[in-house]
């Protein structure tokens, strides 16, 4: 059986030779905070299959996070001193193999597809199942990663992997700490929800909302998926905060609205503040950090005119169309 385990640990390799790579940057004044900083986010990847499988203690993990936190706030991961091509270089390949490039980028969304949705999570082995239980799409997603790094080697003739890794370092390196702020914002969506923030939400929603009043029931998930996307800067850790307090209890079990529908929609809404705010580093200010942009919130406001009339369509046709008596 394939697990979804042996993929994080092939992160942490990934991340463990990133810090050696850094390490052995002379030129890079951070080298040894920054080799720090990937070497303890390599280790809690390996570390934390322990913690799951409850042999060890999660207090090592939860110290190793806030460490992370610390190098952080110091001004660690730097950007190091590695770079593989020229710019002149790079112009020149994009060149020669044009459109051929997005074979590269659109192989990683079709195998994971593959693995999700065609029937690779049926697929058995004398009886055992090929792929772990419930986790066909993340494994598919890392056989992707990996069907595509080959693929590159090959198309490019390239032997070593070692220019893999370096790539990945000079990217990581114009990334720097936001890399990981989508798992910080998801573990803070789970305590949020653990917490029983999603409780007292609703205990406040029920509260000021009036009486059998649908449209306002789907203004307040609506606006409130967005406006916990923007403060914390992913919808998934919105979704359960907000579904918790108004989704389910209001517009499924009291209103009896079509639960798939109400919470794709829901998530769509929240996607409307990924739009908005800088907390979504890995949508915003990471792309604007690549590109080198004069300014590093260039990317949200350009979005914001989108984002504000997709939510008001969002609310609207989830009023229309999702609930008994509505337009179909």
């Amino acid at each position: 059986m394939i697990k979804v385990e042996w993929f994080y640990w092939l992160c942490g390799l990934l991340f463990l030779v990133i810090a050696v790579v850094r390490l052995r940057d002379r030129d890079d004044s951070k080298r040894f905070g920054s080799a720090a900083f990937w070497a303890i986010l390599a280790f809690s990847f390996g570390y934390g299959s322990f913690v799951v499988n409850k042999t060890a203690p999660a207090l090592v993990e939860g110290i190793a996070v806030l460490i992370l936190v610390v190098l952080a706030a110091c001004g660690f991961p730097g950007r190091g001193s590695t770079e593989t091509t020229s710019d002149a270089e790079r112009e020149k390949s994009a060149t020669k193999f044009g459109n051929k490039l997005f074979i590269l980028a659109l192989i990683i969304p079709i195998v994971a597809a593959i693995f999700a949705v065609a029937g690779m999570r049926n697929v058995s082995v004398s009886g055992t199942p090929l792929l772990e239980t419930g986790m066909a799409t993340i494994i598919g997603l890392g056989a992707a990663s990996l069907i595509a790094l080959i693929a590159a080697m090959i198309m490019f003739k390239e032997r070593s992997p070692m220019v893999a890794f370096k790539e990945g370092d000079r990217l990581l390196g114009h990334i720097g700490w936001a890399a990981i702020l989508p798992q910080f914002l998801a573990t803070l969506g789970t305590l949020f929800n653990n917490a029983g923030v999603g409780d007292a939400v609703g205990h406040i929603t029920s509260w000021i909302l009036p009486s059998g009043n649908l449209f306002a029931a789907v203004c307040v998930y609506c606006l409130g998926m967005a406006l916990f996307t923007l403060i914390m800067g992913n919808a998934f850790a919105a979704f359960p905060v907000m579904t918790a307090a108004v989704g389910w209890p209001l517009l499924v079990q009291h209103f009896q609205g079509n639960m798939a529908a109400i919470f794709a929609m829901g998530m769509l809404a929240g996607f409307c503040g990924t739009l908005c705010t800088p907390m979504a580093a890995n949508f915003n200010l990471v792309p604007a950090a690549l590109l080198e942009l004069d300014d590093s919130y260039g990317p949200i406001k350009a979005q914001i005119p989108t984002a504000i009339p997709l939510l008001a369509c969002n609310i609207l046709i989830m009023y229309l169309f999702c609930f008994p008596g509505g337009l179909l």
